[in-house]
């Protein structure tokens, strides 16, 4: 039986990654912990977003047209605060993040969320969590 996915994304987010793919490459996601970047999904090349021990792979987005997944970090501090929450990375007009991959095609990527059901919780609860270690 597989794990519940604890990050999913919406068809306007597909859509601006399969763009963003197209122009600079695979991609991978950290979710800021906010202060300047407001909490944001930030966009970047795949490797360009030094990982260390204390970020957590949340999940993988796999998209049907893109030859990789894009990867979704964020760290281990956050990841306490948001372990019981499902997120979806979602896509609105506006500026984002000045170092996200995004913000020169007028749009920005932003979390939607909610808790997970208690049998998503039970499946998730004890469930090991892949480091950037």
């Amino acid at each position: 039986m597989s794990l519940p996915s604890r990050v999913d994304y919406s068809p306007e987010a597909a859509e601006l990654l399969l763009k963003l793919t197209k122009i600079n490459g695979p991609l991978m996601f950290h979710q800021s912990g906010g202060c300047c970047d407001g909490s944001s999904p930030m966009c970047y090349l795949k490797g360009e977003f030094r990982l260390g021990g204390s970020d957590v792979l949340i999940g993988e987005l796999v998209i049907a047209q893109m030859s990789e997944p894009v990867e979704v970090w964020m760290s281990a501090s956050q990841f306490e605060y948001w372990k019981h929450t499902h997120l979806t990375i979602d896509v609105v007009d506006g500026r984002g993040g000045g170092f996200s991959l995004e913000s020169p095609e007028g749009k920005r990527f932003l979390i939607r969320s909610r808790l997970f059901t208690e049998q998503e919780w039970e499946q998730l609860e004890n469930s090991p969590v892949k480091t950037g270690a």
